[in-house]
């Protein structure tokens, strides 16, 4: 008798989530994001793959993250809101330094004199 085939990783995506459908930030598939903490010892085995992609790899998109792990984006948009939440990722600040105001005058001056 054949038995109807069935794959012992595939977990739906609302049993992944808790049941929600929506991340609790508003954070897009581009938004990159780095490891802060070490997994707490109760979180879920897709937090912990998550976190270790991050830590293993430096600052990721979720977008990256996603084809990382073989998960919908949406699945790892919600997970990774919880970690941002929690404090176990974070989303990078941008270069914190801007190049000196003398520098962008003469790239501007230089800008003009090839536009004329």
């Amino acid at each position: 008798m054949n038995t109807p085939w069935s794959d012992p990783d595939l977990v739906r995506a609302y049993v992944r989530t808790g049941g929600r459908s929506r991340p609790t930030r508003d954070i897009d598939l581009v938004t990159l994001v780095t490891a802060a903490l070490d997994p707490a010892a109760n979180a879920t085995p897709d937090a912990r793959r998550v976190m270790s992609v991050c830590d293993r790899r430096g600052a990721l998109s979720i977008a990256e993250i996603a084809a990382y792990l073989d998960q919908p984006p949406s699945v790892v948009k919600i997970i990774a809101s919880d970690l941002l939440d929690s404090g176990h990722l974070t989303i990078p600040t941008p270069v914190d330094h801007l190049p000196e105001a003398a520098l962008l005058e003469e790239v501007l001056n230089g800008l003009r004199a090839l536009a004329v």
